[in-house]
Order: structure tokens, then sequence, then C-alpha cells
């Protein structure tokens, strides 16, 4: 006969913890001394129980489907077949082509790839619909799931200005609606916020109301949205962010009677990655996956940990390909359909995360909109001073990053090894709205020791 273990133990308030908690500290304060607040102010306390909690929060995120996906910049078009059949072989189940060039055969570049199994995704820097309508032809004769991230709304905040302008780049977003059926073609890129510096709740609520603006422009959404997010360092924050953000997606696309859900592709920061001790991305893009994976996104694509100045290369990615293998098949993180329920801590945090995102939100709204704001520079300016506080933390070492303001190596030296420029490209031009910048926490400790390293050469 089976025996109840607990049984034997009497159940524990949270007054009572909190009792024994006060008794230990010795006279210390217990809000001052065991309570912290988050830059998005929310206060983490030492410890979540039953008692505080009437109902979970109910999210739907399956961990056990996410998919392995591989960014692929298309230059040479057979390296890049070459490289994404090699990817496929070596684990990769999905792939995330990079398209500069309107020219390129994209018949050929997906002619040998298994789509039966592979699901593409295609990140364009240009929009054309001629060349969308050949991508949902091959979907349809190959009865392909393929992903076109095209993001007007986007391309404004990060470049300054449309493709062409407001109307004409929505009345091609409208066509592509009415015209290919079969494909995903409707992206957010919500991870230009978190890599420029915004806080959680910003980056929540910000990528809603981008999302918004296409609900309120775009006549037929047929397909789920791809929401691109970027997922920092704090563990289980990023984790409820996640969940979160799907919670609130379905709450606003219910009032257009959307019920296809989100689809959220996750990568890894640049804001906290580093040029010096670069191995230790390696631990940092490891727990942002986990983060990813646990907060319940469809696919994760890891960032290389020498991303910031090497070109694409086989190792590099093959090691970020990997941590997610690991992950999957050795970590068992795809076993469990949703890890994170039930626990009271990122209970908490979803449902805070979510009612300060939700009032921001709200607030967009009210004053004029998501694209009215971005004209107007509220987003960057809003961004710009969080983004400014969470630099004066690192600058003054209260906000660490190993290796880099906190143990050093001295005698690191990398100016023989930079195959790219990683530091903020300026380029002069004419813009409609400021440019929202992506910029990373040690910039500039690292152009001083780069300096230091040319003076001694």
């Amino acid at each position: 006969m089976a025996e109840n273990l607990f049984d034997d133990f009497n159940p524990v308030s949270s007054k009572q913890w909190k009792q024994q908690i006060q008794y230990e500290l010795k006279g210390a304060d217990y809000n001052e001394t065991l309570i912290w607040e988050s830059p998005e102010g929310i206060k983490v306390k030492p410890f979540y129980h039953i008692d505080e909690f009437e109902k979970p929060i109910s999210v739907h995120s399956q961990a056990q489907s996410f998919r392995i996906t591989q960014d692929i910049f298309v230059h040479d078009l057979d390296k890049s077949i070459g490289r994404a059949l090699e990817t496929l072989n070596r684990g990769a189940e999905s792939i995330r082509f990079t398209i500069e060039d309107e020219t390129i055969d994209v018949e050929k570049l997906l002619e040998k790839l298994p789509l039966e199994k592979t699901s593409i995704y295609f990140h364009l820097s240009f929009l054309s619909i001629d060349f969308v309508k050949r991508i949902d032809t091959i979907a349809k004769s190959r009865n392909a799931q393929l992903y076109v991230q095209i993001d007007p709304i986007g391309n404004l905040a990060k470049e300054g200005n449309w493709y062409k302008n407001l109307d004409s780049d929505l009345d091609i977003l409208n066509t592509i609606s009415i015209s290919c059926q079969n494909i995903n073609f409707l992206s957010v890129d919500g991870s230009l916020y978190q890599n420029a510096g915004a806080n959680i709740v910003q980056q929540i609520a910000y990528i809603l109301a981008h999302t918004n603006e296409y609900f309120n422009r775009i006549a037929t959404i047929s397909k789920p949205i791809v929401l691109q997010v970027a997922v920092g360092t704090n563990y289980f924050f990023e984790i409820a962010k996640l969940r979160s953000l799907r919670l609130l997606f379905d709450l606003i696309a219910k009032e257009y009677d959307y019920d296809l859900g989100c689809h959220i592709l996750a990568i890894p920061t640049k804001r906290n990655k580093t040029l010096y001790d670069y191995n230790v991305n390696m631990l940092r893009t490891t727990t942002e996956c986990m983060s990813a994976i646990l907060g319940g996104a469809d696919a994760v694509s890891n960032l290389a940990y020498d991303a910031l100045y090497h070109k694409d290369n086989e190792f590099g990615d093959r090691i970020s390909r990997n941590q997610l293998l690991v992950l999957k098949h050795e970590s068992y993180f795809d076993k469990v359909g949703n890890p994170a329920d039930g626990s009271y801590y990122i209970e908490n945090l979803t449902q805070q995360l979510s009612e300060k995102a939700l009032a921001l939100f709200k607030d967009i709204e009210a004053n004029g909109s998501f694209i009215t704001q971005l004209i107007e520079g509220t987003i960057q300016r809003k961004i710009q001073e969080i983004a400014s506080k969470e630099q004066e933390l690192f600058d003054s070492g209260k906000e660490i990053l190993l290796g880099t303001n906190k143990y050093p190596n001295k005698n690191d030296r990398m100016s023989h090894d930079l195959e790219l420029f990683p530091f903020v490209k300026t380029k002069p031009r004419k813009t409609l709205v400021s440019p929202i910048i992506e910029k990373r926490l040690a910039e500039k400790m690292e152009m001083e020791r780069l300096e230091t390293e040319k003076e001694a050469q």
C-alpha cells in the first residue's frame, strides 16, 4: 500500500516562514536585507508560498515543441545551400536565412532542403511582393512551413525610415496578406528593444503595441504572427517575460477575433555580450537559451560565442548549435510541456510583468499609438532613459559582466582577431525618425582596451 510521506509533516504557512526568517536575521530589517527591486519596479521576495495565490496563471507554452534554429546569411548561394544541408545533418531543425539581395534564386536555395520536416525563416532586408510570392509558391507546391519575416514598422524603428513610406509599405503588406495564403508573412522584431536597453516591461509593451499596429492596419492575417524576442540574463524574469508576452498577446488578439496565437522565435541578447573573455559568452547564451525554452519559445536560434568579432564560421555555429542539442537531448528540456507551471515565483513575476506591461500598452494607445510615439521620439527617449541607468550601473561596477568589469584578464588581446567592427556603427543619413540604437554595455570599456593595445604595439 502506497504511503504519502508528506502526511507526517504539518503544513507551514507563509506567516510562519516569515517569522522564522526574521528570527534568523537577528534584528536586521527583513525588507532592507532580503527584498530587492528590479529595474521594472518589481520587488522580489526571498520566498513565495501557495497561500499567497488564488489560482495559477494559464499560459499555453509547450517547451517540448521548441525547434533548434540555425542562422545563415545568404551571400554565395551554393555555399549557403551546402551550409544549410550540413547544419541540418548535424542536428538543426530549422533554418533562418538572412537575405539582402532580392535577385537571389530562392527556388534554388530551397530545392535540395527537406522542407517536409524543416521549417524555414526568411529575414529579408527589403520589401518585395514578387519575392514573397515566389516563396509562397514554393510553400504551396511542397507543403512547406515557411516564415517570411516582414516588418516595416520594425524597419522604421531600427533604421529610422520606412522602406518607401507608411502607406506604400502597408499596402504591400495587405497585398501579400491576400495573395500569399501559404506562408506566415508577418513578423514583429522585438529583439531591437532588448538590445537597445529597454527593460522587460517596456519590451513586452512595445512588442504588443507594435503588433497592435498591424492588427489595426492589415485586413487579413490568416497565420500566426512571428514575434522575434531577445532573451537576457535575468533567468527567471526572462522565463516570465515570454509567458507574459504570450498571455497578453492572446488577450489583445481576442479583441480582433484573432485566435491563431503567436509564434515566438527567441535569440540571446547582444547587450551583455563581450569582446574580451569571449568564452564567457557561451555561459551567458546557455542560460538565456534555457530561459527561452522554459518560457515557451517555439524556436530558439542561439548566438555564437564569437559573433561580435568573427564572420560566420563553422566552429562558432557548431558550438552554438551543440549548446541547444545538449539542452534538448541530454538535459531533456523537451520532455515537459509547461515546465514553469506551478512555480510560485515565476507565476508572481508573470502576473506583475503582465499588469505593468498592459498598463504601459494602454498608455501608448491612449497617446496616439506606437507609430505616433516613434515619430514623436517618445519610445526612443524612454528606452534611452532606462539604457543610460543600466550603463551607469555597469560603469560603476554595480552591474557585473565577468571578465570585463569584474576579474578581467589584463593579458587578453583582441585587436589582431577582429574580422567585424564590434561597436555601434554610425551611418550618416536623413531619417524620418531617430532610430533605436542597439548598444552593448561593454563597448566603451572595450574601445579603451583596444586603444591601449594599439599604443603598446
